[in-house]
């Protein structure tokens, strides 16, 4: 089988090379064509919008204590041309290439993915696990998927895509090298993968944030925006709902603004609108930076806003310490857990869901002291839904990080 896959390897590297020199990111920061319409341009899909505030109300399939094993109207996929038999089986090698670790969510979940993976080394499930980490370049990524097809050494190839459009073609020509692919977190243009996995969804999350902003606020407030980048599909998702929520509400949205997710870039900005008036909510397609926006409320002499943040920590402690009026929407961290066992599954034949949809719940005012008490020995940057507790480098792997 592996020397199947070497000679795909070698037709399909030819493809993955005309296509490593382009990003669907945006160079100059500009917002989404329709951002400010409501439509979210090319990303807004209503269909889909839907579908995943419906997804936010059905109950999950699976065991109750780990839900990095359950799934949301799951759909199964056979999988059974991808078991592999006899010695085969024995230590298959696992590869990963990682958009990057660039900030604190994707470094909590790869220590988590890290620990998942000895579990499933010391049982034999799996075997070596190469890992390339791509530090948010498309092309660097796009070689790295070139170098694991070209091998031809790897029984399942795991993708977590630095971009959207950009990595569909290698993502692609993954799956042409015939092993198994499996595509988590952020999402590519194709379905040629056996799964994809990912808690509910950009829509989702944006959403949540922005219907308790509304409920919140005085009709007549004025929100602030704030975004990490243009160009992954994820994030261009929250805001496309979030202009929805917003555009059916009577609160004035003030603008957005890209801030690279850098602490002093959010903390400028902030201060800058509230020099030029009043501020009366955030609302954040991600919270890592939820703590700096709050300090420039500190600063400024003003009130603490209505905030949407994220289930980090260190804005989880401030909430508590402020008594914000506060929520803490999830992208589920416990999602890295699920990529490697699905690849153990695949490779026993096993089916798994052809899109895997995992839970995906915010933390509210009722289950923040739960959360906190839960993780009161971790770092400020880790985060809470992380879904490691039963793993066997806990806590120290994630205190030590």
């Amino acid at each position: 089988m592996r020397r199947s896959r070497a000679l795909l390897a070698a037709g399909a590297a030819l493809s993955l090379v005309l296509t490593a020199c382009t990003t669907d990111a945006p160079t100059d920061g500009a917002p989404d064509e329709g951002a400010e319409t409501g439509t979210g341009g090319d990303w807004f899909d209503a269909e889909e919008y839907e579908a995943q505030l419906a997804q936010r109300d059905i109950e999950p399939e699976g065991p109750e204590d780990e839900p990095w094993l359950q799934a949301i109207d799951p759909e199964y996929a056979d999988t059974s041309e991808h078991a592999l038999e006899g010695g085969e089986r024995e230590d298959p090698t696992v590869c990963f290439s990682n958009a990057s670790v660039s900030n604190p969510w994707r470094v909590t979940g790869w220590i988590t993915m890290q620990q998942q993976v000895e579990v499933l080394q010391e049982s034999g499930d799996i075997g070596e696990f190469r890992v390339s980490d791509a530090a948010d370049d498309d092309n660097q990524q796009i070689s790295d998927i070139q170098a694991f097809v070209d091998s031809g050494d790897c029984d399942a190839i795991i993708i977590s895509p630095s971009t959207t459009a950009t990595l569909t073609p290698a993502v692609e020509t993954a799956c042409e090298s015939g092993a198994p692919v499996i595509v988590f977190d952020r999402g590519v243009d194709t379905d040629c993968m056996v799964s994809f996995i990912h808690p509910i969804g950009g829509y989702a999350y944006g959403a949540d944030a922005a219907e308790f902003l509304v409920e919140e606020l005085e009709p007549g407030s004025k929100v602030l925006a704030l975004r990490i980048l243009p160009g992954v599909d994820v994030l261009e998702h929250r805001w496309a709902a979030a202009q929805r929520v917003f555009e059916d509400s009577d609160v004035e949205v003030l603008g957005h603004e890209f801030t690279e997710g850098d602490g002093a870039t959010i903390k400028d900005l902030v201060t800058q609108h509230l020099q030029r008036g009043e501020v009366d909510g955030i609302w954040m397609d991600a919270g890592d930076g939820a703590v700096a926006a709050l300090e420039a409320f500190e600063d400024a002499g003003r009130p603490y806003p209505v905030i949407s943040g994220e289930d980090e920590l260190s804005f989880m402690r401030t909430w508590e310490e402020e008594d914000l009026t506060a929520l803490a929407p999830v992208y589920s961290n416990f999602q890295w857990r699920t990529p490697v066992l699905a690849a153990s599954m695949v490779l026993d034949g096993e089916e798994v869901p052809k899109e895997w949809v995992l839970p995906q719940e915010p933390v509210t005012e009722e289950d923040l002291d739960e959360y906190l008490e839960r993780n009161a020995e971790m770092p400020s940057l880790h985060y809470a839904k992380f879904g490691g507790e039963d793993l066997p480098g806990y806590p120290e792997a994630w205190q030590d990080r």
